[in-house]
């Protein structure tokens, strides 16, 4: 029963952010949050740096990703130190990651990719996992189990790709197609529900010219699967049911990417098929070889109480802190706009 209450408010908080993120996001207003003059031209006005949204709601996810991996770890009674070690592993392969698998793909310089950072992370972090117990568990005794640790990861994964959608919808980038372009089904069960995008410096204006027009929603439609994704998992993970937590949060996100890439118009390299479908294909037939060939450790059921209090904990919140900050300068800073700001004095009030 707590188990199924502690779902149901993780439920009731993202159904409330999410109505008020598909509500205002698209809106002119809600893709540059800050401006920082950074150098002064000869006319006395100055060049400013744009800090966005996006980057404020991806530094949101990927700060959601990882509380939601140490909750659940520290809740089966692993070492908040071992966890922390081999996350930040995680962290530091997948942020830039999300760059470079985007440049390869789709020959830009200024983008991210959540689906190749993801990929990526499939395939190293169980790897991670045997580095750090072989090299720090026979030390230290510390160790990461790996199928309880795949399971936590892959729910924060759904979680975070959830959260992570609210960037896009900010920006204006991953976005759907023409309401009418799609299937006559679609086009009925989202005719209430379509995105219209504002704003001529949102990525939906400059690469798609669709402002204006009512596109599939498929930013928000992700959102939502992701999320149930992840509140599934969590109920099976807080049951002990390990494996089918992977197979669950990771199962139903991967296939919804392949599923969701037919509906969106944004570019996604060459090609009918994507890389990025390619990619989520070849992670779950990946996951399910690792799944054939790895146990469960026998650790005790999941406390929620024991999570909550390492998740409150001052150092794990000052960690936290300090990733959000480090993903948002990272993602947020915004090479593709930029602004001119001039100062006066309102003499008025001197």
């Amino acid at each position: 029963m707590t188990a199924m209450l502690f779902v149901f408010a993780l439920s009731v908080s993202f159904a409330a952010l999410f109505y008020w993120g598909f509500r205002h996001l698209p809106a002119a207003g809600w893709q540059i949050m800050a401006t920082v003059p950074v150098r002064q031209h000869q006319d006395g006005t100055w060049r400013g740096v744009n800090l966005t949204y996006y980057g404020f709601f991806n530094a949101g996810a990927c700060v959601c990703a990882c509380a939601i991996i140490l909750f659940l770890m520290s809740s089966i009674g692993v070492s908040t130190t071992a966890t922390l070690i081999v996350v930040g592993l995680l962290l530091v392969v997948c942020i830039p990651a999300a760059k470079l698998v985007a440049r390869l793909v789709e020959r830009k310089q200024s983008t991210f990719t959540v689906g190749g950072a993801s990929f990526v992370g499939i395939l190293l972090l169980p790897w991670l996992i045997q580095l750090f117990n072989n090299v720090a568990g026979s030390s230290s005794g510390l160790r990461v189990p790996v199928l309880e640790m795949l399971a936590a990861s892959a729910i924060a994964y759904a979680f975070g790709e959830a959260f992570g959608r609210l960037a896009c919808i900010s920006f204006g980038c991953c976005y759907g197609k023409l309401l009418w372009q799609a299937p006559a089904p679609v086009q009925r069960a989202l005719a209430g529900f379509c995105f219209v995008f504002k704003g001529e410096t949102k990525k939906v204006a400059y690469a798609g010219d669709m402002i204006g027009l009512p596109l599939i929603p498929i930013q928000a439609v992700t959102a939502i699967v992701s999320t149930l994704a992840g509140l599934a998992g969590m109920l099976l993970f807080l049951r002990s049911q390990w494996t089918a937590a992977v197979i669950v949060s990771l199962g139903v996100t991967q296939v919804w990417r392949v599923l969701s890439e037919t509906l969106r118009a944004d570019y996604r390299g060459g090609g009918t098929f994507s890389a990025y479908q390619i990619m989520a294909l070849a992670g779950l037939v990946y996951a399910a070889g690792l799944l054939m060939r790895i146990s469960s450790t026998g650790l005790s059921t999941p406390n929620l109480a024991a999570g909550l209090r390492a998740l409150a904990s001052a150092p794990i919140v000052l960690l936290l802190q300090f990733l959000w900050i480090t993903v948002f300068v990272y993602m947020g800073r915004s090479s593709v706009t930029s602004a001119n700001i001039s100062f006066h004095v309102v003499r008025e009030r001197i």
